[in-house]
């Protein structure tokens, strides 16, 4: 099934697992090293979908460590680059769109699957959430944190009154 996927992708016009894991390896601008680790976690997702999609369990539960791991890797290249996202967020802003991306498919993907094999899927879809807001805390550093539906909304303060008074 692999070698279908595989040849299927080469005849599509996209890069096997290989040759985008070489090309990461010879790769010395960390921009560029950053969107080849971002292909290569959307080919992992693949293998995760199609894993859980046949009842592969345990063995999707392996890849998406691997697809997390994969997204990690990215946002450590990016972040060591000595760019700053606000005025190059070339890198940034494609990294910011898979894991949005990527965080709706693991939601997706988690409600077609029995509850019992959920909390990983909802695990790596809360861990590339996080990421999502340090990289967009990195694209608009003056900017407040994002908040998620129905939790309220950060409390401010004023100089002249303590926390938790208004």
């Amino acid at each position: 099934m692999l070698v279908i996927l595989s040849t299927a992708l080469c005849a599509l016009g996209r890069e096997t697992e290989e040759q985008l894991l070489q090309r990461i390896q010879s790769e010395q601008n960390p921009v560029k090293k950053a969107k080849d680790e971002i292909k290569l976690a959307n080919l992992k997702f693949t293998q995760v979908h199609d894993a859980y999609s046949q009842g592969h369990i345990e063995a999707g539960i392996k890849l998406l460590g691997t697809f997390v791991d994969t997204l990690k890797t990215s946002w450590k290249f990016l972040q060591e680059s000595g760019r700053k996202a606000s005025k190059q967020p070339e890198g940034f802003r494609e990294l910011d769109i898979s894991l949005r991306e990527n965080g709706r498919a693991l939601q997706d993907l988690a409600r077609t699957v029995s509850y019992f094999d959920r909390a990983p899927l909802e695990d790596a879809a809360q861990q590339l959430d996080q990421m999502r807001d340090e990289v967009l805390h990195a694209l608009f550093p003056g900017g407040n944190p994002r908040t998620l539906k129905g939790s309220p909304p950060p409390q401010t303060t004023s100089p002249g009154n303590p926390p938790g008074v208004r």
